[in-house]
């Protein structure tokens, strides 16, 4: 790592070594379509019950490292998203919204790398807190001002719900506090540098799941 590591908050390094990789993936085409509202509902669904079997992955590892030394202090109860995603599948498709559920080939292989950090790897688990939950509290709220807009859901109500964050009242401030969580991790150098590498993967792994869906809802000529 260059000498400028040592005065670069982590949390600057780790947003700017992603850059390209976090551009790709607002960029994909399925995406663009979603939110250009050219594509139907369905599509949306669809995009939801992938992002369920992503963050089930991300919460079921969650409470075993609670007290782990370096992930523990990411694990935060009001961010947790598993219970809202499931309430918006039950409205989007029904009381029996698991049944049929699949997860895309994407979607799998991108869960279980998330399950293997969590077991395995909590510096590693960190990089998918990161690219996810930060996302959603950003991003995410674009998505959900559309999806309202194009689908007539109500106003943070059922549908967009994994989107709102009822219990972070100043998301700028968690935003902010969050990132000196990042900068205060408790990594060396080379751990923080195998972190980094870590979320261009996450991100990777988020934009192979956008292709598929793509390839699921091509838009006619």
């Amino acid at each position: 790592m260059d000498a400028t590591a040592t005065v670069t908050p982590f949390s600057t390094l780790i947003r700017n070594a992603s850059h390209e990789q976090h551009t790709e993936a607002e960029t994909s085409t399925f995406m663009g379509d979603l939110l250009g509202g050219r594509l139907g509902v369905d599509a949306y669904t669809r995009y939801t019950e992938q992002l369920w079997f992503v963050y089930r992955a991300l919460e079921e590892g969650a409470e075993a490292l609670r007290n782990d030394p370096v992930a523990g202090p990411f694990i935060q109860s009001e961010l947790m998203r598993s219970t809202e995603l499931e309430r918006d599948l039950a409205h989007l498709r029904g009381a029996d919204w698991r049944e049929g559920l699949e997860p895309l080939p994407a979607t799998a292989a991108y869960a279980a790398r998330v399950t293997e950090c969590a077991r395995t790897w909590p510096a590693g688990y960190i990089a998918h807190h990161y690219t996810r939950y930060l996302g959603d509290l950003s991003g995410g709220q674009i998505i959900r001002d559309k999806a309202e807009k194009t689908w007539g859901f109500e106003r943070k109500g059922d549908g967009v719900r994994f989107y709102v964050f009822e219990e972070i009242g100043n998301p700028a401030a968690f935003k902010r506090n969050y990132r000196e969580l990042l900068d205060a991790v408790n990594a060396d150098d080379l751990e923080k540098q195998r972190i980094i590498e870590e979320c261009k993967r996450a991100f990777a792994l988020n934009t192979a799941v956008f292709r598929e869906l793509g390839e699921v809802f091509p838009l006619s000529a």
